[in-house]
């Protein structure tokens, strides 16, 4: 993708460590370019509500996993 930025959420800003995940897989930042923004947000708000650390990659990682099945 020639885009340099990727997409927010409605309400919510790509937060540093998903944006590092998103730039360099052009396959899945389509996908993320392709959901709509309520989608992403949703995603972001999720993420974003993690208190742990832990809690917060495995979101990541689940968020990711369901993006690329098409979820």
């Amino acid at each position: 993708m020639d885009k340099k930025e990727i997409s927010a959420g409605v309400v919510h800003k790509v937060p540093s460590d998903l944006r590092k995940i998103l730039t360099p897989k052009p396959a899945l930042r389509a996908v993320w370019e392709d959901i709509t923004p309520l989608a992403r947000n949703e995603w972001l708000c999720w993420i974003e509500s993690a208190k742990k650390s832990e809690t917060r990659d495995r979101r990541i990682r689940i968020m990711l996993e369901n993006l690329l099945a098409g979820k």
